[in-house]
């Protein structure tokens, strides 16, 4: 996937045209373009020269990111240089320049010849010199804002129209017709004709185009400042990243740029300093504040061994670290990346607005000259037709159509990755909330991934942590995750373990050995219970712990009983209520875990899961996801290598933080806490951006189809409303600035807020409740039909009988026919020699005939 720059993009038509451009480039597959940050990603084989000609062809101007082209950044600039709001100050020393020309002509134009505001002898009494006037002054603001020109013509030069296109028809219109005005007017002069200057006088439209102009340039200019701000997330990532670093050289500190720092170089971060780069400690003890990067507020204790990130704050101790990535390999730089591939995919929700922004510019240039002419033969003056057909011209925006939905992906991802929730993609951001499955690995995702010592219960007279130490003994040369569980235990009590010789894992689930010359043993129930006998209340108490799915372990030496200790993979605090959020949220929470189904069944019902589905094995994931897709869209939440291919099976996978790198990889959303919590408010920020963007395309649309009719005079002969294209273009500076500043609103949102959860269940509940009654109704009228159907198909076979010669043989022959099971009815007639069997259930022929024979009356056929 390559990322470009593109240049000259005004509105949604012009990423539509740069779009299918590119499309048509031999070798490209995929390529999105992105309106709001003038950017370009292209998938395939196509060579970037091809792809940069199509886009100029197209008659814009594109580079590969860093590439030093027209538009491209330099090369040591910053990647928050990169997105720093230079669009901003342009606008408002455009709007500064344009207001300077505008405020004399407004004040000429309108405030003397309606309002008769002085203007000096000279111009109030010359109308010839007042248009001359008017004229410099619209001519400077057009110089001032040829960029709506060059860009305007130039696409429809290039047959690619755009929103500057309208804005530079309807400004020159306005225009051109006040210079014709001018012109008739210096030629009423020369005659002497004080009328006829006076009628072309109220035909100058010259504060129209100016005043255009300058109204769409604040529009742009509020777009801008607005635009600015859907990338403060990522601008607010990029600024965390430390600009040096303090490496430790030959024994010695040097403070060196960032970009200097290489892996496996020793750096020292002091308290209060960020950490420049991913690292290890090798040396020191701190508490270091990661909410940067996972949002988690309280600091997390780190000691020699444990990892650091890049922007993560040491609160405590001096640390020495050794770097272990760095650049765009650390855990920051991903985040980034992350965040800024998300806002230039395109969502699926989109395709709408491109399919109507390819077509929405020519439509309206047609609109205006078929209003133009519509009035023109209704008789109204060519005045009157030209102002209408200049309103439909500056009110349409396709600008609005364009933004609606990459502004909300912008702020919805950069709010995401503020929290903690990484969306790889506008697609996965878009589909996230249109979950109605979630699958959840149990280890590591809604259990801690590690197990734990959980209960201990020596026996009679020896002492818990005498039950431990001597256990811990058993298991310290044990590989097995529940030795190391209890050697944990151990540790935390700083107890002292004696040598343990003649070590021996025994097959079944056991070990022998021998400490201080006595032979001890550890295992299960069943290991156990086969070498000495064990209490009915131990056995109970180890019934107790299964049940609720821990594992219990019993240790002997010589002949004690010691007693048992139960292991299990501790739930995290915070899954059974994130459980019951997205629970309330109508959402279906399945667990797959690889535990038996006692064990499976009691962390479940702990969880508070709605389906266990227990004895998985890793490669069966992948086609418990496959069934689970039946009843709509399914998400999948794991951590480890085991667990991709099951990610990449589920419409959304999300990968918790600390998990594998396989995981993340192939993952959809990456929670960089391991928190379930995460997982509900990333339903929740894809739910909220998606309403955002309907919202967003609902405005775009319905402000055009309001707008252009009301432009166009529609209304004018029946409630006499007539838009001036003054207040036209007003409307459309605005529209695309009210889209910006809704998407903006999501900043607002808190993604871990529940309130709107319930009535979300609510709804869920009520819609499941109309569901099932309609499926049960439905069942009731099919099974009606099948009985019906079944009336309707009862099954008749006619036998051929002879040697029936009265009536006492037609009623042996129907008795014994009529006790055959599955006959209904038979009539029997000793004339036609027949009997005509109506059956209910299927009997075989064979059945028929020897129950008739038996009775000594020869059947000859059935039928």
């Amino acid at each position: 996937m390559e990322h470009y720059d593109v240049i000259g993009m005004s509105c949604a038509a012009c990423s539509a045209r740069v779009e299918k451009a590119v499309r048509d480039v031999e070798g490209v597959t995929e390529v999105s373009v992105n309106l709001l940050t003038n950017s370009m990603l292209v998938e395939g084989t196509a060579d970037s020269s091809a792809i940069i000609t199509a886009v100029k062809k197209a008659g814009y101007g594109a580079a590969k990111k860093g590439g030093g082209a027209p538009g491209a950044q330099e090369g040591g600039a910053s990647a928050s240089d990169a997105l720093a709001d230079k669009e901003t100050p342009k606008m408002k020393r455009r709007l500064i320049a344009s207001l300077g020309f505008l405020i004399p002509l407004m004040y000429l134009s309108m405030g003397h010849m309606m309002w008769g505001w002085w203007v000096g002898d000279f111009l109030g009494n010359n109308m010839l010199a007042q248009g001359i006037t008017q004229l410099l002054l619209t001519g400077f603001i057009m110089v001032i804002n040829q960029k709506f020109f060059i860009s305007g013509f130039g696409g429809l030069m290039h047959r690619s129209p755009n929103m500057d296109t309208l804005v530079a028809l309807g400004a020159s219109a306005s225009f051109v017709y006040s210079v014709y005005a001018l012109y008739g007017m210096s030629q009423a002069a020369l005659s002497g004709d004080t009328e006829l200057m006076m009628a072309y006088h109220h035909e100058f439209y010259f504060e129209s185009a100016a005043m255009i102009l300058t109204l769409i340039t604040v529009g742009k200019m509020l777009e801008a400042c607005a635009k600015g701000r859907t990338t403060d997330a990522l601008k607010s990532l990029m600024d965390l990243a430390p600009k040096t670093a303090t490496l430790l050289v030959d024994g010695a500190e040097q403070t060196v740029p960032i970009d200097q720092v290489k892996k496996g170089d020793r750096f020292v971060v002091r308290p209060g300093e960020s950490i420049p780069v991913d690292g290890v400690i090798v040396s020191g003890e701190s508490a270091v504040d990661e909410s940067a990067l996972t949002g988690e507020s309280i600091p997390v204790d780190k000691a020699a061994g444990d990892a650091v990130s890049a922007a993560t704050i040491n609160r405590a101790g001096f640390l020495t670290c050794e770097a272990t990535r760095v650049g765009e390999d650390t855990t920051l730089a991903k985040i980034i990346q992350m965040v800024s591939d998300a806002s230039a995919t395109k969502a699926p929700v989109a395709k709408v607005a491109d399919k109507v922004s390819g077509i929405f510019v020519p439509t309206v240039i047609a609109i205006a000259i078929v209003t133009i002419f519509v009035w023109l033969f209704a008789g109204e003056s060519f005045g009157f037709a030209l102002a209408r057909g200049i309103s439909v011209l500056v009110i349409s925006c396709p600008c609005a159509l364009g933004l609606a939905t990459p502004v909300a992906i912008m702020v919805g991802s950069g709010m995401g990755a503020k929290a903690g929730v990484l969306f790889k993609t506008a697609v996965s951001l878009e589909e996230t909330g249109k979950v109605r499955t979630i699958a959840l690995d149990k280890t590591g995702t809604i259990t801690q991934g590690a197990p734990k010592v959980t209960d201990l219960i020596p026996a009679a007279d020896i002492r818990p942590e005498q039950l431990l130490q001597k256990a811990a003994s058993m298991e310290q040369k044990s590989e097995h995750p529940l030795a190391r569980a209890i050697l944990e235990a151990a540790t935390e009590q700083k107890l002292t373990l004696d040598p343990i010789d003649d070590f021996t894992a025994v097959v079944g689930g056991g070990l022998r050995g021998r400490i201080a010359g006595k032979t001890v043993m550890a295992g299960s129930r069943s290991f156990i219970g086969n070498q000495i006998e064990l209490s009915q209340k131990l056995v109970k108490q180890a019934d107790d712990c299964a049940a609720q799915g821990k594992t219990p372990l019993f240790f002997v030496e010589g002949d004690t009983l010691l007693g048992m200790i139960a292991v299990a993979d501790i739930m995290k605090e915070d899954s059974h209520e994130a459980i019951v959020q997205l629970q309330n949220m109508g959402i279906r929470v399945v667990m797959l875990t690889g535990d038996n189904a006692r064990t499976a069944a009691a962390i479940g019902a702990k969880a508070g899961v709605d389906e266990v589905i227990s004895d998985v094995l890793p490669e069966g994931k992948e086609e418990v996801i496959r069934r689970l897709s039946g009843a709509g869209k399914v998400v999948m939440v794991g951590d480890g290598i085991n667990d991709a291919p099951a990610l990449t099976r589920a419409d959304i996978g999300i990968a918790i933080g600390a998990g594998t790198d396989v995981a993340i990889d192939a993952a959809d959303v990456v929670l960089m806490k391991s928190s379930l919590m995460d997982v509900a408010a990333a339903v929740r920020l894809s739910r909220q951006t998606l309403k955002n963007i309907y919202e967003n395309l609902f405005w775009a649309f319905i402000y055009n189809v309001i707008g252009i009719p009301l432009a166009a005079g529609v209304w004018y002969p029946i409630f006499g409303w007539k838009l001036n294209p003054m207040f036209g273009a007003a409307a459309m500076s605005l529209s695309s600035f009210c889209v910006v500043m809704n998407a903006l609103r999501l900043n607002l949102f808190d993604v871990h807020s529940t309130k709107r959860d319930y009535r979300i269940r609510e709804k869920k509940r009520i819609y499941d409740d109309v569901s099932r009654v309609s499926k049960e109704r439905k069942e009731e009228l099919q099974e009606k039909d099948q009985n019906t159907k079944k009336e309707n198909e009862t099954m008749t076979k006619t036998m051929h009988i002879t040697g029936m010669m009265c009536g006492h043989c037609e009623a042996r022959v129907k008795k014994t026919l009529e006790a055959i099971k599955g006959v209904k009815e038979a009539a029997v007639s000793h004339e036609t020699g027949t009997a005509v069997v109506t059956l209910d259930a299927d009997v075989s022929d064979s059945t028929l005939k020897e129950a008739v024979e038996a009775q000594d009356y020869p059947v000859t056929s059935i039928e």
